[in-house]
């Protein structure tokens, strides 16, 4: 659980994935049509992804996508949606320093 923290706390906006996930390509493109420059964390791609999608379960996530913004969890694609439709989502990413005006 410490790695995961130690993640998210890094960059403004990280986004755990799965190389196979097509969801997780949708997001990531999603995010960068906002100029944002996501960290992305394959979990089948990098060293200790088991552990760390383990932690994601623990915490209420099988599913990939699994998007931090500001060090905070926001949830999956359907959070990121519904923040993005209730107008949310920008002011979020802009306060976390993930994208700029």
């Amino acid at each position: 659980m410490e790695g995961l923290r130690t993640m998210v706390s890094a960059r403004p906006l990280v986004i755990f994935t799965k190389s196979t996930c097509c969801l997780s390509d949708s997001i990531i493109i999603f995010f960068r049509n906002f100029g944002a420059d996501p960290a992305i964390q394959e979990l089948d791609q990098i060293p200790k992804g088991r552990e760390m999608g383990q932690a994601l379960s623990r915490l209420g996530y099988n599913n990939m996508p699994v998007v931090f913004i500001g060090g905070k969890l926001v949830g999956g694609v359907n959070e990121v949606t519904s923040l993005h439709i209730r107008g949310s989502l920008v002011p979020m990413l802009l306060e976390a320093g993930a994208i700029f005006v």
